[in-house]
């Protein structure tokens, strides 16, 4: 999930799309304002909220950006998390606020990161032998808010 920023996360997109061709599952990209038409992936560029919902709920996990929304949704649904943080560096955000709430989140051993795309097939592996216990909504979202001085 790349969320509807307005600045694309093609980085991502190509990543995910290429590495789908080694896995015997289905991916599925929710491709946001990115310019890539993923080649080996179902994808769209954007999802109603219950469309996005439905599948989170389908996924055996979720490879996303680190936008609150998007990682909140996925854990309350209870599966395994990849974050791929936006950097201001590859032109993703205006700021690395992404970077410092992922590695955050990952230190509580609520998400896996992934900031070099060539790692991702092993993170794929290690999210799926993570342990995702159902999240307090209310609780996350207040924890994440407070991170981000909200």
């Amino acid at each position: 999930m790349t969320g509807t920023h307005n600045q694309g996360f093609d980085r991502l997109i190509k990543a995910v799309d290429l590495i789908s061709k080694k896995f015997s599952e289905e991916f599925f990209i929710q491709t946001g304002n990115s310019k890539i038409k993923p080649k080996n992936s179902k994808w769209k560029k954007f999802l109603i909220p219950l469309d996005l919902e439905k599948k989170i709920q389908e996924s055996s996990l979720v490879i996303t950006h680190a936008g609150a929304g998007s990682i909140i949704n996925s854990l309350k649904n209870k599966k395994p998390v990849i974050v791929v943080p936006r950097e201001k560096k590859f032109n993703e955000h205006v700021n690395d606020h992404q970077i410092e709430l992922a590695e955050k989140l990952e230190k509580e051993k609520k998400v896996v990161l992934c900031r070099n795309l060539s790692e991702l097939k092993e993170k794929i592996s290690k999210a799926k032998n993570l342990t995702v216990l159902k999240q307090n909504n209310k609780e996350l979202i207040k924890e994440i808010e407070l991170f981000l001085g909200n």
